[in-house]
């Protein structure tokens, strides 16, 4: 088992930034951001894995970073230029022995809104 624990949501003007962060009580060999926004379904955002390979979905490239210490089982999302359709709850996933978009492990959310 993996708890995970998020934190760094809040709200924030167009343009501004927010840096989230997901711990994980353990190794997880790879580690992932989804967000959902209300009445849309859930869409991956960026993931990373231990071999430093990151992938980002097409509407945060340029925007998002994705970054994880290993040290600390800490994997982060860092966003700048925000925009009102980031606004959507963010959570943090988690797999142990690979990395795709299916992942096994599951935060709570925090919420991001961004207004104008």
């Amino acid at each position: 088992q993996v708890q995970l624990v998020e934190s760094g949501g809040g709200s924030v003007q167009a343009g501004g930034s927010l840096r989230l962060s997901c711990v994980a009580s353990t190794y997880t060999y790879c580690m992932g951001w989804f967000r959902q926004a209300p009445g849309k379904e859930r869409e991956g955002v960026a993931r990373f894995d231990n071999d430093a390979k990151s992938s980002y979905a097409e509407s945060v490239k340029g925007r998002f970073t994705i970054s994880k210490d290993n040290a600390k089982n800490t994997l982060y999302l860092q966003m700048y230029n925000l925009k009102p359709e980031d606004t959507a709850m963010y959570y943090c996933a988690a797999s142990k022995h690979y990395c795709s978009w299916a992942f096994d492990y599951w935060c709570q959310g925090t919420q991001v809104t961004v207004s104008l």
